[in-house]
């Protein structure tokens, strides 16, 4: 299960990030700021290219989580970023349907707070 989130914004300089060899997205700006302001104890790993974007892992409340990041290619003004949290769940978790990512889930609340706590943010969505 993953919770996905949307939203603009001209905060990051996405000129300033690596280049992803697997497929030219950007995203890793917006991960570099999660894990600048992720509560204390938190710990992401770096962020590490994937065909659809950038992706860290990080544990939350005793659980394994997955953040991806990748955002619109407009030349000038807002890009629309979108942001994944997908919990990882063991393959008998799934299969009895247990640990599923509900609204209520830690590591959701935090990045959504996060987010929706930065005024540069705006057209902030969520969708299940």
């Amino acid at each position: 299960m993953r919770r996905v989130i949307r939203f603009k914004t001209s905060v990051f300089d996405v000129t300033k990030e690596r280049t992803n060899p697997i497929n030219p997205i950007h995203g890793e700006s917006l991960l570099h700021w999660l894990s600048g302001k992720w509560p204390d104890g938190q710990a992401f790993t770096g962020p590490a290219p994937e065909d659809w974007g950038w992706f860290v892992e990080l544990s939350c409340g005793g659980r394994q989580y997955m953040l991806g990041a990748s955002c619109s290619d407009e030349p000038e003004g807002d890009r629309e970023w979108v942001l994944q949290i997908v919990k990882v769940r063991s393959v008998f978790e799934k299969l009895l349907g247990r640990a599923r990512m509900t609204a209520d889930d830690e590591c959701f609340l935090i990045v959504k707070r996060l987010l929706e706590g930065e005024t540069a943010f705006h057209s902030l969505a969520v969708e299940a």
